[in-house]
């Protein structure tokens, strides 16, 4: 256990699967870290790779697992970082192998994995769950039973503990709370308590600060001449140092490009917050409310004032299942009386989709740049000199997405002048819902790899 006085450096290494690699490997080499946390998990992600694991068993963990850690691998061990990471998603076993053969890739034989079990829950839903009710509806998760393709549930920092008393470099997860990925390093370390839930409170804010990495150094920020942000084309990612009560100073590494200010912090502390007094997590239920950011140097700003109350009784399931399939159809138009060129398009094809059937489904029909996402309320200034048509339908199979496609490229020949660049697309829907279940429903182990 660290002395009190001495402070914790844990880095950010990603905030979402496709995440840039060089802001982590510039953490992994000039941080001075004690870890570096991946988090690249997202509510659909591990259906997604549960349906590649289904595909191909060796497979289903992040598919930039390899990069990275071919990347930072090196640089960790070489200065004491060990790294935690859910890029597990659907296959931690798998990812854990795929480490070590980075591992011996880069000379590096004595690098030890960690891998965390027990996420998936699909064949416990499967007896005991289908009565469950559905957090999004009234409907119970029986409704699904024939569509769902995976059930994960969010683990607690608790699950990585045995894993970080291991002597692993590398710790691996599958679906963990995003918050627990940085807050059981701080448990493990200062040695808190279960139900010392001021400190966990704060080890979640923590974890929420960090957990989208370059968010809080100025990346979905940024806004010229209202919130400018100095050299963001580097970009750095964050750093907490954190003492044994749970304050924490963030900052990034020197030199790097980005801030890390009140008004960053702000925003993050902000993100995905539905109360930010009463923020659910599987250790604690953290409470945000009174948190205070203090600027202390260039790219220093403290942070105080988290807490917390006991944890809930229960644990949140995301169960990925099909729904249905997507058409996407586009085309463009350019030059004088474009966009109502466009617009008689969209016009036809309405009529056309609608006459063939298709009006009862969920569908846009819209002119990128023109009200696509503020719809009719906001209209352009001016007459955009180019507009992109587009038709989006959300149907039950793929052979009634294929017709929608198929009419909005017939367009072409079969509707206004000066048509071009068509585009078609078909994709199967994977959706996410969720559901609680029982703490004693749930059972974690950790494995150790070795090569």
């Amino acid at each position: 256990m660290k002395s009190p006085n001495l402070s914790l450096r844990i880095g950010s290494g990603a905030g979402y699967a496709g995440d840039r690699i060089l802001p982590a490997l510039e953490l992994a080499e000039k941080g001075q870290l004690d870890y570096l946390v991946f988090e690249c998990l997202a509510e659909r992600t591990i259906a997604l790779a549960q349906l590649e694991r289904s595909k191909h068993p060796d497979r289903g963990f992040d598919p930039l697992l390899t990069k990275r850690l071919q990347a930072v691998l090196l640089p960790c061990i070489q200065q004491g970082a060990r790294i935690i990471t859910n890029m597990g998603a659907a296959n931690p076993l798998q990812a854990g192998h795929e480490v070590l053969r980075v591992a011996r890739e880069l000379g590096l034989p004595q690098v030890k994995v960690a891998v965390v079990l027990g996420d998936d829950v699909l064949a416990v839903l499967g007896e005991r769950g289908m009565v469950l009710p559905l957090m999004e509806s009234t409907r119970s998760l029986a409704t699904l039973k024939d569509d769902m393709i995976s059930a994960n549930v969010y683990l607690g920092a608790d699950a990585l503990l045995p894993a970080l008393q291991t002597d692993a470099q590398v710790i691996i997860t599958g679906r963990v709370a995003d918050p627990a990925l940085f807050l059981a390093p701080l448990i493990h370390t200062f040695g808190w308590a279960a139900d010392d839930w001021t400190r966990l409170g704060k080890g979640v804010l923590v974890g929420h600060l960090l957990e989208c990495a370059g968010q809080i150094t100025g990346g979905y920020f940024a806004d010229p001449g209202f919130k400018d942000v100095p050299d963001l084309a580097h970009l750095g990612f964050p750093i907490a140092e954190v003492d044994a009560s749970g304050d924490a100073v963030m900052t990034k590494v020197a030199g790097s490009g980005g801030c890390v200010t009140t008004a960053t912090c702000t925003e993050q502390l902000l993100y995905e917050i539905e109360n930010p007094a009463c923020y659910l997590q599987p250790d604690v239920v953290a409470d945000f409310s009174q948190v205070q950011f203090t600027q202390v140097g260039q790219d220093r700003v403290l942070v105080s004032g988290g807490a917390g109350q006991s944890r809930p009784e229960t644990l949140k399931v995301t169960v990925g299942h099909r729904e249905g399939f997507i058409a996407d159809g586009q085309m463009s138009y350019a030059g004088p009386g474009a966009v109502a060129r466009g617009q008689l398009a969209l016009d036809v094809l309405r009529a056309r989709l609608n006459e063939a059937g298709f009006a009862e489904f969920e569908s846009r029909y819209e002119l990128i740049g023109v009200n696509t996402i503020l719809g009719d309320r906001i209209m352009p200034a001016s007459e955009p000199s180019e507009v992109r048509l587009r038709v989006v339908m959300r149907v039950p199979t793929a052979e009634q997405a294929l017709d929608v496609v198929n009419e909005v490229e017939a367009i072409y020949i079969n509707g206004p002048a000066s048509g071009g660049g068509a585009t078609k697309s078909v994709r199967e829907v994977i959706a996410a819902a969720s559901v609680l279940i029982p703490r004693d429903w749930v059972t974690t182990s950790v494995l150790v790899l070795e090569n």
